[in-house]
């Protein structure tokens, strides 16, 4: 089974060289917001297991990267598409809402 993958500002471009869909993660321990989401987010991971790679980066750890992405509220959600960013999402939200982002990007099959 699939699990989100822990990356930091040192593993975090290879991470996105590695792999074609990343879902990043910008989280902190002390969020609760960020607590709620994470479950939906183990549920892609496995759900998408080879299409998807799931990624967490907490932010207090790894500022570099939030700074980068101006991440300025979390958790906030990017899809990066061969490096890139392609969709993003600020605070929790139900699956839902993130299968219809991944959609545009992950071929749906039966």
């Amino acid at each position: 089974m699939a699990k989100p993958v822990e990356v930091n500002d040192t593993n975090f471009d290879q991470t996105l060289k590695d792999n074609n869909l990343v879902l990043v993660d910008f989280w902190a321990e002390w969020c609760g917001p960020c607590r709620m989401v994470a479950p939906v987010l183990e549920d892609i991971a496995k759900d998408y297991d080879g299409k998807l790679t799931v990624a967490k980066l907490d932010v207090d750890s790894n500022p570099q990267t939030a700074m980068k992405f101006r991440v300025m509220s979390i958790p906030t959600i990017i899809l990066f598409k061969g490096g890139q960013p392609v969709e993003v999402m600020v605070g929790a939200a139900p699956k839902a809402n993130f299968i219809a982002k991944l959609s545009k990007h992950i071929p749906v099959t039966a």
